[in-house]
């Protein structure tokens, strides 16, 4: 590596690799050498972003440059696990994946035999981690100060739809792997950072009711789940409850996350991207903290303001800032991977079978069988 600065390339450049431009240009100490983008379009507006890099006409041309320390991995679901293991065969350069890991079970292990030879740091990108209203919230449910043993966590999401991304691939069971793969593999992440403990036990009712259901594309009608509730059961006797709308953007909040001890309550707020709140109705929501003790009984309201700098440069609260800050000390030897490649393949194993539940109207057992968390290597929740 540079002894001077990180050097990015990366693969795969549209919506949210663009996010990742803005926030890497915010690192001190940090460049974008390479691009591998295939659409024409969202390439000419990542070079916009990145001046100073080269369009790369392949993923090997990426890895293989003398002039990357590193790689981001931003390309539609379905691409993750082959480019991974392109990248293991050509040359294993410390990685920041983009969630989901991968998209089926036959690549969950795949992917877990590489992970036990991939000589080089892989972070899966949970952003949701590392917005700061949640990691106030995770510092105070690992600190147990006001709620005790967490026995019970809530997540709540109400937020837009689907945007539109090159070739409409995030319509698609088949391209996502599905929306509780796709979108709330973030989710099921957050329940196993909240409650160190591995998930034994997934059900989940969902349905395809409001979005999308007037579109037509060359693969047909959009499949994609907008709706659902999901039930995880761990292994420590908590439970945790997603509940997800994707047609209830009108909301203030569009994350809230709550979790519930034998002495308290504590909660957070998240709005959603300031570029879609409304300008008429002044300035967008700021996130909360809010502790609610069980005695004394009041409930105590913080704010947890965002850096503007962190908050415009991207749709995920600031978060995608501050994971490559850390990210970016690991590629420098200077800190450790926070969400492992196997912490990614546990949410897509959530999400896959939380897919598969709401098909079937059946629980999945998550001990054993095709969903069992044994397949992958052992190791405690991150």
């Amino acid at each position: 590596m540079s002894t001077t600065t990180t050097r990015y390339g990366i693969i795969g450049c549209g919506m949210m690799g663009q996010e990742h431009l803005r926030n890497i240009a915010l690192l001190p100490g940090a460049h974008v050498t390479r691009i591998f983008e295939p659409d024409a379009h969202m390439l000419a507006g990542s070079l916009a972003l990145a001046p100073g890099a080269q369009s790369a006409v392949s993923l090997a041309e990426v890895v293989l440059a003398e002039d990357v320390d590193c790689l981001l991995i931003a390309s539609p679901n379905f691409c993750h696990a082959e480019q991974l293991r392109e990248i293991a065969s050509l040359r294993p350069l410390p990685v920041l994946l983009e969630k989901p890991a991968c998209t089926s079970l036959d690549d969950v292990r795949s992917l877990a035999a590489l992970q036990a030879t991939y000589p080089a740091p892989i972070w899966v990108a949970m952003e949701y981690r590392y917005m700061p209203p949640v990691t106030a919230l995770a510092k105070e449910v690992h600190g147990q100060h006001n709620t005790g043993p967490v026995k019970m966590i809530s997540i709540r999401e109400h937020r837009f739809p689907f945007l539109v991304k090159v070739g409409d691939w995030n319509r698609f069971n088949r391209y996502t792997g599905g929306t509780l793969v796709e979108k709330c593999c973030h989710f099921f992440d957050l329940m196993r950072h909240l409650t160190q403990s591995e998930p034994v036990r997934v059900y989940a009712s969902a349905g395809v009711d409001h979005n999308h259901l007037d579109e037509r594309y060359p693969d047909g009608t959009p499949d994609i789940l907008d709706n659902a509730y999901v039930i995880v059961d761990f292994a420590s006797g908590q439970r945790a409850m997603l509940e997800l709308c994707m047609f209830a953007e009108g909301a203030r909040y569009q994350e809230e996350i709550s979790v519930v001890g034998p002495q308290g309550k504590a909660e957070c707020f998240v709005p959603g991207p300031g570029r879609f709140w409304p300008a008429h109705l002044g300035d967008a929501p700021v996130p909360k903290l809010v502790i609610s003790p069980r005695d004394p009984k009041g409930p105590r309201e913080l704010d947890v303001p965002v850096d503007p700098q962190a908050l415009a440069a991207g749709d995920h609260n600031g978060s995608t800032l501050y994971q490559h800050q850390k990210f970016n000390a690991v590629v420098r030897g200077q800190g450790q991977v926070e969400v492992t490649l196997r912490d990614g393949l546990c949410a897509v194993i959530m999400g896959l079978a939380a897919q598969e539940s709401a098909r079937t109207g059946m629980a999945v057992d998550l001990t054993r069988g095709d969903y069992a968390l044994s397949q992958l290597a052992s190791g405690p929740a991150a």
